[in-house]
């Protein structure tokens, strides 16, 4: 039996109802490609063993004792595939029409394309912004705010202006969302897979950039639709804003890195100055919040801002932990 043309590998986390939607769309509209599945549960235990078993029994199900990250888990499953070319999935997505088909048929014919992602859409068809990005630099984690990326979607530090410019062909980019990642499995395997120094976030950023130093380049597939329900799989965490201070931490990781301790450390402490100058104006605003929604709204904020600017001291010895 000649191998897979393509090894999908989707890592559960909670996610089963999601898991199961997924799996289903994959089949939907995989067409006569000759596809392997292989789903992961990083240890989660919610049933989704027995729902891949009843309802998809031609799906490889692993079962991890210990949750392994994004990272590891995607590693773990990668070391069983055995097609050509390797998607790594979100379990909350939903391949629309021929996605796959155009995926591969990208990542085949296009010589230098190492990794290739769809266009991202939100549960009500929207367009999903973070699908393609630039790499963290200090300036564009600065600057990160909702604010400006909507204002101003075409500047260069955001890396998502091939979005806003109607382009029908593939077209290179920085990175892409790890939500949805089709590579060869050669060149995945040669960069080691996933960087495990990152329990979650940036680790596709990382890839990206793995990827991109051999060479290769990263393709934007704007043909290629995805629905991606995003945050299925990281709602349930209950900790208190552990997703900002988590977000941070891994970039801080991605830049020592790949950029060095020193600018690494600059991160951190530019990171600080931006949290302490978000309070100032948060407490020049109080005085104007003049009803219990603003009130609210302040609130969150503050709290937010105060976690950061306190994980920049060191003083969020958890996240080192991770």
């Amino acid at each position: 039996m000649s191998s897979p043309d393509l090894s999908v590998i989707i890592v559960n986390w909670n996610s089963a109802t999601f898991t199961k939607q997924c799996l289903a769309s994959i089949f939907a509209n995989a067409g006569a490609l000759n596809i392997e599945v292989i789903v992961v549960d990083n240890a989660s235990y919610d049933g989704c063993a027995e729902m891949v078993g009843v309802e998809f029994p031609d799906v490889t199900f692993v079962q991890s004792q210990r949750n392994l990250g994004f990272s590891g888990a995607n590693n773990l499953a990668l070391g069983r595939a055995s097609g050509r070319n390797v998607l790594f999935l979100n379990p909350d997505t939903e391949i629309e029409g021929s996605a796959l088909q155009v995926l591969l048929s990208a990542v085949d014919s296009i010589p230098d394309a190492g990794m290739v992602g769809a266009r991202l859409l939100n549960s009500d068809l929207s367009l999903q912004t973070t699908c393609i990005t630039a790499l963290p630099s200090i300036l564009n984690q600065a600057l990160s705010c909702d604010y400006l990326r909507k204002t101003f979607p075409r500047w260069h530090i955001w890396g998502m202006r091939p979005l806003f410019e109607n382009h029908p062909l593939p077209i290179p980019v920085e990175a892409i969302s790890g939500a949805c990642m089709m590579a060869k499995r050669a060149i995945v395997e040669q960069v080691g897979g996933f960087t495990t120094d990152y329990f979650m976030y940036s680790e596709d950023m990382d890839l990206c950039l793995k990827v991109a130093k051999t060479g290769q380049k990263i393709y934007y597939v704007p043909a290629a639709r995805i629905i991606h329900h995003a945050a299925g799989s990281s709602s349930s965490r209950k900790e208190s804003h552990f997703s900002t201070i988590m977000l941070r931490e891994s970039v801080t990781r991605f830049m020592t890195l790949h950029r060095g301790p020193a600018y690494s450390a600059l991160y951190r402490m530019t990171t600080g100055g931006v949290a302490l100058f978000r309070l100032l104006l948060l407490a020049v605003a109080c005085p104007i919040a003049v009803t219990p929604r603003g009130f609210r709204f302040l609130s969150r904020a503050c709290t937010k801002w105060y976690e950061v600017f306190t994980w920049s001291l060191g003083l969020k010895h958890w996240a080192n932990e991770q």
